[in-house]
């Protein structure tokens, strides 16, 4: 398989054009991709687990048979040698309705009918517009059979009824404690020199196979630099390091980059993916969250400040309720609890309730566990050992949060509540309150007595502003608040309305225990039950925490975990391929008081994340075609916020301000035309602003920035630990034509202009330096200069400055730029 970036010739503007037509099918099912948090968690609970049990190991990319992938809504709707696979909105007229019903000859899956169960789920996701997470494409199954074995992993199998425990349960690899195990004995750490190498080459070496060698120096900077930071390295910082000959320049320049503030900036947004981060409620009127961005700071903070991972878990879940000095950082973190979508008209209040729970529940299970908790609302676990009274004792640790708008006295719909706290101690707090009293009582005696309407009017915009708290001396932001515990039942298919039995908060029992002891707190009202939770979700004995997280590094410098599905570590997810590494990096994670940081640095400084991203291995390919066995590097592509970032780094518009209110980009006038009002609560910001980085843009829900969007920006109503990663046709229609990258094509020009000297070949250089950090090849060159000759011509133009603005987009749009070797 050929290197995606080194084997693509050069590309420029004057070959753009094959373009698709859009179906109506796909159009109707795409809309349906402004989807509400419910279609989504419907499809997770009863869709995802039948087409990865029954479906894509025969119906994926690599053996579609049938020619039929049905890994992606992409592929699903285009159908196979039959014809599209489903009719979005007509389950009675989709192939796979006819297909799973066994009432023709076209029966699917061939080794035995599907339950009426999971007809039905299938039919009704279908009826009800198929609704497909945005951008979310299904992973295949393992077809490895080591790798299946090394887990013990024989295939998600539907549980029997009625629920019970089994030692197969208890030993499935997720649950079992966390424990070290010795380095292979084929391999000795002095051979690799680092014990990380020393357990991929066991199983390399079991295949016949071997690691690649080092990558170029330009390339590991590059790659470092986007995997840490997100940004490119500057044409200075390649060169310095080209010539270091250092023994450990490669480790200066590891450490150098894990102590920029950019750290933060580039690992906080691979977190708040998993918390849905947004700065609004979504649904029709998707008002704003007020000062969510204090949390998406407090997340870049910690990360910059190497918070140990225990204690960033800790502060989100109970920050609230830890002993000690007031902390404005814990309120903050305790944020967490309020990222989610929030319907203030809904059908039942009790029952919209209840689906807030039901978020915080499954972000919480996705993000620090790699459980599928959603899944047992309604009824047990189909394939875990999570039962659904298991379900709601879980969420009993959650049931006397002050819910988000359940404070609204009068009027219809949900008020907002108490979702905000101040960010100063009690004292500050109450002495603040008494001069506000003062001050209004004041005003109001004022306001009784003046007859003039002027000063009335003057008179009551104070009152108002003091009453909302605007002058106060400190910030406000999301917080949580708990008061009087609330009796937590088991519903009836988890229908709100039908309360059976009474629980109170635990853990599964197939952990082995009950959970920790619940002690009230001594500050505040709270009930001490997050804090309980937060003492299990963090205790070291916990075999699920500290894998699922260095599973996500490894994946993030890797381009695919140990563990594939990051946010599935059940039945319907899939097994390790190394599970003694996972082990090994999970131990040592804990044992090194869980700082991420430290646990980086350990994966770079390895021999595999040094490798060539080359697939000229023909052993290798052969063997291990998916590299799931990680013989070399896997080449990435630029996340959204990664290519915006290094559009605007390598033009010099990169403001490198940190922190503060969202920033408002710049919109084309068609995002508007179906967002009700939203022109007037979309205040664009300053165009320095507006050129920060991309975590630092305002978040709406119902509105993304075009650019981010077609570069597979994340969901905001589901935790998304992976990232999908498409390439299609109006991708490379929004580098050519996007406003924004026109605009620093402008910039790189006039900065090349003012730099460089005037001719063609000096410019080029130039800017192949400042987009690539590195020079033209001669090919590369001489067609640098016919383009900067011959741009524009066609449409009467010969201005130098025109020509070298096009070259400027030309060399934008590279696939260097969007890829990393």
């Amino acid at each position: 398989m050929p290197n995606p970036v080194r084997n693509r010739p050069y590309r420029t503007l004057c070959v753009v054009g094959l373009f698709v037509a859009i179906s109506f099918a796909e159009s109707r099912f795409r809309n349906a991709q402004a989807q509400d948090a419910a279609s989504v968690k419907a499809f997770e609970s009863d869709v995802r687990p039948i087409l990865s049990r029954h479906c894509i190991r025969c119906h994926q990319e690599k053996t579609r048979k049938g020619g039929l992938d049905l890994t992606s809504a992409a592929t699903m709707l285009k159908g196979g040698d039959t014809g599209p696979a489903i009719v979005p909105g007509n389950a009675a007229e989709s192939l796979m309705v006819e297909a799973i019903g066994y009432d023709t000859d076209l029966r699917m899956p061939p080794r035995g009918r599907l339950s009426d169960d999971e007809i039905s789920r299938l039919k009704a996701w279908i009826d009800r517009g198929a609704v497909w997470p945005k951008g979310e494409k299904l992973i295949v199954p393992a077809d490895s059979p080591e790798v299946a074995e090394s887990a013990g992993h024989t295939g998600p199998r539907l549980r029997k009824a009625p629920f019970t425990l089994t030692d197969e349960d208890r030993n499935w690899w997720s649950l079992k404690p966390v424990v070290d195990p010795p380095l292979p004995n084929s391999i000795s750490k002095d051979l690799t020199g680092n014990s990380i190498d020393a357990f991929l080459m066991d199983k390399l070496q079991a295949k016949g196979l071997r690691f690649l060698p080092e990558a170029s120096k330009r390339e590991l900077i590059r790659r470092v630099s986007y995997d840490l930071l997100g940004l490119p390295p500057t044409p200075e910082e390649v060169a310095a390091f080209e010539t270091d000959e250092r023994p450990d320049a490669w480790e200066r320049l590891v450490d150098r980059l894990l102590a920029s503030p950019h750290y933060g900036e580039r690992w906080g947004r691979h977190w708040l993916d998993l918390v849905r981060f947004a700065e609004t409620n979504g649904y029709e009127r998707d008002g704003d969250k007020p000062n969510a961005w204090r949390y998406r700071d407090y997340v870049i903070s910690s990360f910059n400040s190497d918070k140990p991972y225990n204690q960033f878990l800790r502060e989100q879940l109970a920050g609230d309720e830890m002993p000690g000095p007031f902390d404005a950082d814990r309120i903050v973190a305790t944020g967490y609890f309020r990222l989610h979508v929030w319907d203030d008209e809904p059908d039942s209040t009790v029952a919209a309730e209840y689906d807030d729970l039901d978020d915080i529940m499954v972000t919480t299970g996705a993000s620090m566990l790699g459980l599928t908790l959603g899944c047992a609302r309604c009824h047990d676990h189909k394939y875990d050992p999570i039962s659904q009274e298991d379900y709601y004792r879980f969420l009993s640790y959650f049931r006397s949060i002050d819910g988000y708008g359940l404070q609204k006295t009068g009027g219809g719909g949900r008020g907002t509540g108490r979702i905000t706290a101040p960010l100063a101690d009690a004292a500050t707090v109450a002495r603040w309150e008494r001069t506000k009293a003062v001050e209004v009582e004041a005003k109001k005696k004022a306001f009784s007595l003046s007859k003039d309407d002027a000063e009335r009017k003057k008179l009551a915009v104070e009152i108002q502003r003091l009453e909302s708290g605007a002058d106060a001396p400190f910030g406000t932001a999301l917080a949580v608040y708990e008061d009087a515990i609330k009796p937590t039942h088991v519903l009836r298919r988890g229908d709100a309305h039908s309360p059976t039995v009474e629980v109170g908060p635990g853990i599964p029992p197939v952990f082995g225990s009950s959970g920790p002891q619940i002690e009230k707190p001594a500050n505040g009202n709270s009930s001490g039950r997050r804090t309980a939770l937060a003492d299990w979700i963090t205790d070291p004995a916990n075999p699920l925490t500290a894998r699922v997280f260095v599973n996500r590094l490894w994946q993030h410098h890797f381009g695919r975990g140990i563990v594939p599905t990051p946010d599935d570590f059940g039945r319907t997810g899939e097994p390790p391929t190394h599970p003694e590494l996972l082990d090994h990096l999970a131990a040592d994670f804990i044992s090194g008081g869980w700082r991420m940081k430290r646990m980086h640095k350990r994966i770079l400084m390895s021999r595999a994340y040094r490798m060539s991203s080359r697939a000229d291995d023909p052993a290798g390919i052969k063997a291990d075609e998916a590299n799931a066995l990680f013989w070399r590097q896997n080449p990435k592509r630029l996340e959204a916020e990664a290519l915006r970032d290094s559009i605007l780094a390598v033009t010099g518009s990169l403001n490198s301000k940190m922190g503060g209110p969202g920033v408002y980009a710049r919109l084309p006038a068609e995002v508007f035309e179906t967002a009700d009002g939203a022109r007037r609560n979309w205040p664009v910001s300053p165009l320095e602003e507006q050129n920060r980085r991309s975590v630092y843009l305002f978040v709406k829900r119902s509105m993304t920035v075009p650019l981010m969007e077609i570069f597979d920006s994340p969901s905001t109503t589901v935790p998304v630990g992976r990232r999908n990663v498409t390439t299609v046709a109006p991708q490379a229609l929004t580098l050519l034509h996007d406003e924004f990258v026109h605009d620093q094509a402008k910039r790189l020009a006039r900065t090349v202009t003012e730099t460089a000297g005037p001719g063609s070949e000096e410019r080029s250089i130039a800017v192949f330096r400042k987009v690539l950090q590195r020079r033209p090849t001669e090919e590369e060159l001489r067609l640098s200069v016919r383009f900067l000759a011959n741009a524009g011509r066609s449409a009467g133009e010969s201005n130098e400055f025109d020509q070298l603005v096009l070259f400027c987009a030309a060399v934008l749009n590279l696939n260097e730029v969007i890829y990393v070797d």
